[in-house]
């Protein structure tokens, strides 16, 4: 791949874990934005994720370093740093080290995952990660499911403005997806940081049906570049969450999960059936992804790109909707 004329430390939500795999007293180490941080979780439960380097003599706290109550004990001089990133013990002296500070990142714990709030300036976290059942707002929660299938793809040559952009990309969905016939976007709200795409698409018939006679489609929430969510509706019920997360200049970890609705109970239900069948239809979800995936990786970012006509809309207005996720890049069109 090209290295993308995009900046790989866009503004933003990101994954950078499921909430599983950082258990009480854990030390999970990790690579995002070109950096190396450690996420720590007190024995209170809260989940802290901050840059690994001691700020004393810089020891890597993700090797040796250990949860202690509530706060993260530096593996070289026991030195202790709390939530905040602040010094709160030196064993060898009577006061902290009030003049250095550890940087640590906004995190939300939500559908399972870590997600961390990044931004070169430092800002604060200006909108909300999006949620696969709540910011639907139809009542329906992860107990109406069956439990998260997950894909992970670590170290890919993508950029998470190619996913983005696939929302609005309602041609691919016949050649890569193998649909009868092209979808037809039916909202393309732009407005704000979180987006909404909706379109109507159907996995079944031919191409001698109208797109008039389809009754399924999908709604879309992208929250700002580093998550995308999904509802699917007339079709076998099921959500999905999309995360890309850069690593470094030119890599990215790709996360994808899904949820399969429960059907109702009732006699002559099979329960064992039914999860089985949900867990073969998520399987399918992930490998139409996965399909997504292989695009993507060997992608070239086309700027500007020879669209056609009826492409123009929905990716001039994604991309013009990006430009607010750099700042260099939005401040310098600003001026």
């Amino acid at each position: 791949m090209a290295k993308p004329p995009l900046s790989m430390k866009p503004t933003g939500w990101f994954q950078v874990a499921w909430s599983d795999e950082i258990g009480v007293g854990d030390v999970h180490r990790m690579t995002y934005f070109d950096q190396e941080m450690v996420a720590w979780r007190a024995e209170s439960g809260e989940l802290t994720v901050m840059n690994a380097y001691c700020e004393h003599l810089g020891a890597h706290l993700g090797y040796g370093g250990k949860v202690v109550g509530e706060v993260l004990q530096c593996p070289f001089h026991g030195w202790q740093w709390n939530s905040q990133g602040r010094n709160v013990c030196i064993p060898y002296q009577d006061r902290p080290n009030r003049g250095r500070r550890m940087r640590t990142y906004p995190v939300v714990e939500r559908n399972e995952s870590v997600y961390i709030w990044h931004d070169a300036q430092r800002r604060e976290p200006y909108f909300d990660a999006p949620d696969v059942f709540a910011s639907f707002e139809d009542g329906r929660g992860a107990g109406d499911y069956y439990p998260q299938q997950r894909l992970f793809r670590g170290g890919l040559e993508l950029h998470p403005q190619y996913v983005l952009e696939n929302g609005v990309d309602f041609a691919h969905f016949k050649f890569v997806h193998n649909t009868p016939i092209v979808p037809v976007f039916t909202r393309h709200d732009f407005a704000d940081p979180v987006s909404f795409v909706d379109f109507t698409i159907t996995f079944e018939g031919d191409d001698g049906q109208n797109i008039e006679d389809v009754n399924s489609g999908v709604e879309a929430i992208n929250g700002g570049l580093g998550i995308a969510v999904t509802k699917s509706w007339g079709m076998v019920d099921n959500r999905t969450i999309s995360a890309v997360t850069p690593v470094d200049e030119f890599t990215s970890d790709v996360r994808f999960m899904v949820y399969i609705g429960r059907p109702e109970t009732g006699a002559g239900k099979d329960p064992a059936r039914a999860e089985r069948k949900a867990a073969e239809f998520g399987r399918e979800v992930i490998r139409q992804f996965e399909q997504d995936i292989e695009i993507w990786r060997h992608q070239r970012y086309s700027d500007p790109p020879a669209l056609a006509p009826d492409e123009y809309e929905g990716f001039t207005a994604i991309r013009n909707w990006a430009t607010q996720f750099y700042p260099e890049l939005y401040a310098s069109q600003k001026g």
